[in-house]
């Protein structure tokens, strides 16, 4: 189970785009790289395929090292670390390492 999902709200701490705050996209689990909305920016030039799909130079997210980013707590707001905690019926959660507090 991965600390950080799909959807979560992360904070950059390391990189060109140290500070930006975004939406996780998507998630590498193999390379251990997420896609953060707006964040990581890079230019990718197309050819043309054909009359309908004109070429040109398309802006999209590039990958982060899920490292270099942190889950920001729904609970306190803040950037934290995340931990684990299984309950008494046997589920595995998450939790922010701040507040204590099950994400």
């Amino acid at each position: 189970m991965l600390k950080i999902r799909k959807n979560d709200r992360v904070k950059i701490v390391k990189g060109k785009d140290r500070g930006k705050t975004g939406k996780v996209l998507r998630i590498n689990s193999k390379e251990d790289k997420v896609y953060i909305e707006g964040a990581n920016i890079i230019s990718k030039h197309t050819r043309q395929q054909d009359q309908n799909k004109p070429g040109g130079i398309i802006k999209k997210e590039g990958p982060i090292n899920i490292s270099n980013i942190r889950l920001i707590c729904p609970n306190c707001g803040k950037a934290a670390r995340v931990g684990f905690v299984v309950g008494e019926s046997g589920e595995k959660a998450r939790v922010c390492k701040k507040c204590n507090q099950q994400i």
